[in-house]
């Protein structure tokens, strides 16, 4: 007799999970029902705008399914062949990770292997001598994620621990943070409630290195995609800034426009000086908010140190952007109400993670305080989040302190780190092959901006370098730079023990030593919240 189940998840849209005998027979957005928390309306222009009573969910969270079945998938402990498990960590063979083969190995050796040389490492060299670090994502959630059970038991061990870098938002968090003068929400603006301000009061919006119905927000599904109906039912204009004329642009776009990548902030400066030229900016809001603009508008009339004048003539021979086309974005920029913005949650976009992402991050803060920022219908938005929410409801979300475990604050059992050496994610390699680094910043800098200028060296005076490291979750040698990098210091011998944990056999994990397998969404009792990017605006907002 066949047993059914039904199980719910929220990874890439709430999703109904049915299984038969234990095994995964298909996957449905989940239907709401009459008593399921009511929607929202917003009225604007005389129209009246909801969402419709069911979920949308991703292609990534429809497929499920086929990644917890796939053909790569790790379905048991695995260990290099030539793997020799000598005393000292020495002649273990590193030169040969990702050339060599694998055994199957038992969760008894495999566990017992890695504790072994956790604490031989340790009780060798220091508690620093062991690093782990994680992808930027793994699975969702608030129990399994990676800034829970996986933090909390390498914090109760004693670690050096790898900094991450923003690398979503890169030139927003080193960059915007600066301009704005302050450091919430780590550089990226706040789209709380926009979408009734833009039903409402916008004209025109810009996306800028955006594109909205592939990216989808991220922490939500397909939800956004009817908002931009929405707009041309209301004659909002979209206008498409992206060296690749993207999938949302070829649809719905009234014009696109293509920059050479990584020459955004030429483009930025002619429009900053057509208004200037033109006085199509708002003085009244400039003179209360901005400060040291007279210096600033000084470099982009070609009174600076360059001498430049940053005209849309000199932005064209940057930026391939026709003069005339970079004039007409200023003019109906300037003469309507305009939202815009970067990619995703706004700030998010490819552009701030070029060479010059700092400075596009900037000028694009100080072109919409240029322009009112915050006025109606003008403000940094990316039309991906910003719906109606009922902020009187809290749910505990992995980036929100007041998180609470059995009725008790998370804070009161934090397990502390006792080792105060760290790593930088993004120059991982060069430390482990140089045996020595240095960097300014603390990774995720949530605290002042002055976080942004700590000086680090590894390693710390008094302290021993890394020799094992644990890799758990994702694959940087899919998503850095240069990730020849990466398997030259998995090859050093400097790295004693090398260590997987991931759902299925990346690239990466094939240059440990041991490879563990990790469960996917569906094969572990989790919870979250739709929607929900971490519950960071509630101590801003709430």
């Amino acid at each position: 007799m066949s047993i059914v189940r039904t199980y719910t998840n929220t990874l890439g849209g709430p999703a109904e999970v049915q299984t038969e005998n234990g095994v995964i027979r298909r996957i449905r957005p989940i239907k709401l029902a009459e008593d399921d928390a009511r929607g929202w309306t917003i009225e604007a222009r005389g129209k009246k705008f909801s969402p419709p009573r069911r979920v949308t969910m991703t292609a990534i969270g429809l497929q499920d399914k086929d990644k917890t079945y796939a053909y790569d998938r790790l379905l048991y402990p695995l260990i290099r062949e030539d793997f020799v498990e000598t005393p000292d960590g020495k002649n273990r063979n590193t030169e040969n990770r990702g050339k060599s083969g694998y055994r199957r190995a038992s969760w008894d050796e495999a566990l017992g292997l890695v504790a072994r040389e956790i604490k031989r490492v340790q009780n060798t060299y220091g508690k620093e001598s062991v690093t782990a670090c994680t992808g930027s994502h793994h699975s969702w959630g608030l129990v399994g994620y990676k800034l829970s059970a996986f933090k909390r038991f390498f914090n109760m061990l004693g670690y050096t621990q790898v900094q991450d870098n923003p690398d979503s938002w890169e030139g927003f968090h080193w960059g915007a943070s600066h301009v704005y003068g302050h450091y919430w929400r780590l550089g990226c603006p706040e789209p709380f409630d926009l979408l009734e301000d833009c039903l409402k009061n916008t004209d025109t919006l810009v996306f800028w290195s955006h594109d909205p119905d592939s990216t989808h927000s991220c922490y939500s599904a397909n939800e956004n995609n009817l908002w931009r109906r929405w707009f041309k039912e209301l004659g909002i204009s979209v206008i498409y800034v992206d060296p690749f004329v993207n999938f949302t642009a070829v649809k719905q776009g009234d014009k696109y426009i293509t920059p050479r990548p990584g020459t955004d902030s030429a483009v930025l400066e002619a429009i900053a000086y057509v208004w200037l030229t033109e006085d199509t900016y708002d003085h009244d809001y400039v003179a209360q908010h901005v400060h040291r603009f007279d210096e600033w508008a000084a470099r982009i009339l070609g009174k600076g140190p360059d001498g430049v004048k940053k005209t849309p003539k000199w932005a064209e021979e940057i930026s391939g952007v026709r003069a005339p086309v970079i004039k007409a974005l200023a003019r109906r920029w300037a003469s309507t109400n305009t939202m815009g913005g970067s990619g995703v949650r706004v700030g998010w976009g490819g552009a701030c993670r070029t060479d010059n992402g700092t400075d596009y991050s900037r000028l694009m803060v100080q072109l919409f305080a240029m322009q009112g920022m915050g006025k109606p219908g003008r403000n940094m938005w990316t039309a991906n989040a910003g719906a109606p929410m009922d902020y009187n409801f809290w749910f505990g979300g992995y980036s929100d302190p007041r998180s609470t475990i059995a009725n008790e604050p998370v804070a009161n059992k934090t397990a502390v780190n006792c080792v105060e050496q760290k790593l930088y994610r993004a120059t991982l390699p060069e430390a482990i092959l140089n045996g020595h680094d240095e960097w300014n910043g603390d990774g995720f800098c949530g605290q002042s901006l002055e976080q942004q200028f700590n000086h680090h060296v590894y390693p710390l005076p008094g302290c021993n370098r890394v020799h094992l490291l644990y890799r758990y979750g994702g694959n940087f040698f899919g998503t850095m730079i240069n990730t020849n990098r990466w398997a030259d210091m998995y090859r050093s011998p400097e790295l004693e023990f090398t260590v997987s944990q991931d759902m299925h056999l990346t690239p990466e994990g094939k240059f440990c030593d041991v490879i563990l397998p990790a469960c996917t969404v569906l094969e572990r009792t989790d919870i979250g919240e739709f929607c929900s990017s971490g519950n960071s605006g509630y101590a801003s907002h709430g």
